[in-house]
């Protein structure tokens, strides 16, 4: 039974391949929307390759779990996917894959609840700093403004989501602004981008030595900020969103020659100054398509053998 390792080097080959062909493409930085898509099912391709090895292994080396993943495939379909003619090999893989699965779903919860403890002890630090109001009841969009010296501005997610502001910030965004930097920060919360964060975060700490997992993580970082970037500008204009950029991160060298943890804020305002023609919306919706089409291969692998022996 070839099957398992066929899909194991599909799934590796993805995870070489795709991430190549993404960092060669003109196109990422012009629809960051699209590429957090096509990001996204590129690694979900590599994540079913192997879940589906390791279901097919697992169904070769114990009759347990392939009676039931077999119980109403005709006799025929079995006897394509040659059950009995897998090795010790089989036990092997399904185990690795097996602790793999699991090691990957103890990191993402690991990941979440680190975040959740940030959260709590920054909504404790806010709430200490910013108490509410008698009878004040916070809301959706609440808006709170910090002392501080330092100019910022970031969205606490939870429940009820918040929205900060520093007198820093408040006294040097200027007109609109300051209104292009919470749009920026409510298109964050409004696309989700922590879980894409979380998830990213999760698989390259889980597997430091996978190359695609540590792209898949830089990449989250890289593009949920320009996404949020043309949200903004698309309200408030480019402009205006580059200089509450340029106004934001002034003082903290990120303009400087020497490279900072922030490096990339002035690509971002290059790139809001200098806009990249869009795609037409029939290339990108062709590039949805295809990407969605990613994860499906590995499904389609998977099937061929029984797919065959029905005719």
């Amino acid at each position: 039974m070839i099957l398992p390792a066929a899909l194991l080097l599909l799934g590796a080959l993805t995870a070489v391949l795709a991430p190549r062909l993404l960092a060669r493409a003109d196109w990422p930085d012009r629809e960051p929307v699209v590429a957090l898509w096509v990001w996204q099912c590129v690694v979900a391709a590599v994540l079913v390759c192997c879940a589906l090895s390791m279901t097919f292994s697992a169904a070769a080396a114990w009759h347990a779990v392939g009676g039931p993943v077999f119980a109403t495939a005709p006799g025929p379909v079995v006897e394509a996917y040659a059950l009995g003619t897998s090795g010790l090999w089989a036990d092997t893989t399904a185990l690795t894959l097996a602790c793999a699965g699991l090691w990957s779903a103890t990191m993402l919860v690991r990941e979440v609840v680190r975040a959740r403890a940030r959260r709590r002890v920054r909504r404790a630090e806010l709430l200490h700093r910013a108490p509410l109001l008698p009878g004040e009841v916070p809301g959706p969009d609440r808006l709170v403004v910090l002392e501080g010296e330092r100019p910022d501005a970031w969205w606490l997610p939870g429940t009820p989501p918040q929205l900060v502001v520093t007198t820093a910030a408040l006294s040097r965004l200027k007109g609109r602004q300051l209104d292009a930097v919470l749009a920026h920060e409510k298109g964050h919360a409004q696309a989700r981008h922590d879980w894409l964060l979380h998830c990213s975060a999760a698989l390259a700490d889980g597997f430091p030595q996978v190359p695609v997992f540590a792209a898949f993580r830089d990449e989250m970082h890289r593009l949920v900020e320009l996404a949020a970037d043309d949200v903004a500008s698309r309200r408030f204009g480019r402009l205006t969103t580059a200089l509450a950029l340029v106004e934001l991160n002034e003082d903290r060298g990120v303009f400087g020659p020497c490279p900072t943890s922030q490096a990339q804020v002035p690509q971002r305002v290059h790139r809001l100054l200098t806009p990249p023609d869009r795609l037409s919306a029939a290339r990108r919706l062709r590039l949805t398509a295809a990407a969605a089409l990613v994860p499906a291969v590995p499904v389609l692998v998977a099937f061929a053998p029984g797919l065959r022996a029905l005719g």
